[in-house]
């Protein structure tokens, strides 16, 4: 059946903001939150550092999570009577018909999901399971990969630098030294570790099984559709990371074996020696830049190399008007500029309130991105830049 937000939005949905907070993290405020609501769950929730995108999966924070909490909402209907129903249920409802025989026919489900995450700090070096680990606690693996729009990046936060893997004679002993030290001291896995620096405009791959420690830039990560993660460093900028974020995605059974913690860890590809220039992404430009720029766009591949999720970013040139085809599905945010994507506005707000609506975030479906997306830049002087992400897509750059 044919819910009335795809007939409303002729197979473009429109998405509610949605807001995830983490206690162990401090917002770096660059995601447009209004300044009073970085707590608007609560002071013992944390601060709101990451606003999710196109997700059917609910965050993992603990007892106190919301029921609704990182779940992305559909809104239609009549300006100031919106109703609202979750993307997760209309993806059971209407299966194929949104995302395509492709992806409903392999996964049954909306596989990935998108997010910015905002931290004037470093996160903690952590790893998300890979598929073995993972279904052991009934979840899914979580490759990600991570993109610094310039738009969201006014300021760097305290450490714009990415941590990534371990030094190639690392040994697992000192890892298991590491982990041993936990309660009581700082357990300095960082120095097995390399650092690199951030910069806006690019980004990185981090496949599942691979210790990671991202930076303060504000950061848009299409990732797979899973919270799955487990946390390795046990003290961040003076701040001490409790042991239950370690295990907390690990059979009861097994969280005091220190040696199936280390197994989380896909050593081959922590330690190898060229860890950037297998992972770091520069964007690829779709189509020679003259030709798309005389169609009044260009569109660059930010996310590629990998089978799970792709993304891109769209720039419409102002005042002009483009029809893009894409091979699937995709979500998409507004970061830059105003115009409109099918039937729907588009505006990028300034400020966010708590609850608020916007016009920003949409969902396309998969027979009108086959068909075509008209996109409007409606400005005479300011580009309308979108961030599009997509699950396994066959036009990917890099794929094997």
């Amino acid at each position: 059946m044919t819910h009335k937000a795809f007939e409303q939005g002729e197979g473009i949905l429109r998405l509610a903001p949605n807001w995830v907070p983490r206690d162990f993290c401090i917002p770096g405020r660059r995601i447009k939150l209004h300044p009073d609501d970085y707590y608007a769950y609560g002071t013992h929730r944390g601060g709101i550092d990451e606003r999710w995108f196109a997700s059917t999966v609910k965050a993992d924070n603990g007892p106190l999570t919301t029921p609704d909490e990182g779940l992305s909402f559909v809104v239609y209907g009549d300006a100031g009577r919106e109703a609202r129903v979750r993307l997760a249920d209309l993806v059971d409802e209407m299966g194929a018909q949104l995302l395509g025989d492709p992806l409903w026919d392999r996964f049954h489900r909306w596989p990935m999901y998108s997010k910015f995450f905002d931290n004037q700090g470093p996160l903690p070096h952590h790893i998300h399971h890979r598929e073995e680990h993972a279904a052991l606690v009934g979840q899914l693996p979580k490759p990600e990969a991570y993109y610094f729009p310039p738009q969201l990046n006014n300021h760097p936060g305290d450490f714009p630098h990415l941590f990534l893997g371990l030094e190639a004679d690392t040994t697992k002993d000192q890892v298991h030294r590491c982990l041993a030290m936990w309660e009581k001291a700082d357990n300095h896995i960082l120095n097995l570790s390399k650092a690199f620096s951030l910069e806006s405009g690019t980004g990185w791959y981090v496949p599942a099984g691979m210790l990671h420690a991202p930076g303060s830039l504000c950061t848009y990560e299409p990732q797979w559709a899973s919270d799955v993660f487990a946390m390795f460093q046990n003290i961040v900028s003076n701040v001490y990371m409790d042991r239950s974020l370690l295990v907390k995605n690990v059979p009861e059974d097994r969280r005091d074996d220190l040696d199936y913690l280390i197994s989380l860890v896909d050593w081959e590809a922590n330690t190898r020696p060229d860890l950037k220039n297998v992972h770091a992404r520069r964007p690829v430009s779709v189509r020679p830049v003259a030709e798309m720029e005389a169609e009044g766009y260009i569109e660059k591949w930010i996310v590629y190399g990998n089978e799970y999720i792709a993304a891109k970013e769209l720039t419409v040139l102002p005042g002009r008007r483009v029809t893009l085809r894409d091979a699937g599905p995709y979500g998409t945010i507004a970061v830059q500029g105003h115009g409109a994507i099918g039937v729907w506005p588009v505006e990028t707000p300034t400020l966010i309130r708590f609850g608020q609506l916007t016009y920003d975030e949409f969902f396309v479906s998969y027979p009108v991105a086959q068909a075509g997306v008209t996109i409007r830049n409606d400005s005479a002087v300011e580009p309308l830049v979108m961030l599009k992400h997509f699950g396994p897509n066959p036009e990917t750059p890099g794929l094997s």
